[in-house]
């Protein structure tokens, strides 16, 4: 028998996750279309306790007048590291801690994780439109 069958690790919940610290700047220029992406997003599997990675793609039209300060963006990405949350769930509170932060509604997260158990899992959620 395997040692590590049956392991888990401790993790935190999602009251960790820290929208404060998104920062904005102002920005009128609301048909500019923007795009920032990452591969060093990560998050814990609350079912196994292991690391999900993920590929984050934002895109947004400024309709709110604001941007997203991007080292701000990076430390709100670190809150999620030692969370427990599902892939699903994980698209979801970036698309709604964004979307209230900038105050539009033209906006899609996209992330694509890591394959794991051999499938690969990809979420959108939100709308350009």
């Amino acid at each position: 028998m395997a040692r590590s069958e049956g392991r888990s690790f401790d993790f935190l919940d999602e009251s960790h996750i820290d929208s404060s610290l998104l920062e904005i700047f102002d920005f009128d220029s609301p048909k500019q279309y923007i795009k920032t992406e990452t591969d060093e997003f990560s998050a814990v599997c609350p079912f196994s306790g292991l690391p999900d990675i993920a590929y984050v793609k934002i895109e947004y039209f400024p309709t709110g007048g604001k941007c997203v300060e991007l080292k701000s963006l990076k430390y709100y990405f670190v809150s999620f590291r030692n969370v427990g949350i599902y892939q699903e769930a994980a698209t979801k509170r970036i698309y709604t801690d964004l979307c209230s932060t900038l105050e539009t509604d033209k906006l899609m997260i996209t992330t694509l994780y890591n394959v794991r158990g051999g499938f690969q899992t990809t979420c959108v959620e939100g709308s350009l439109d």
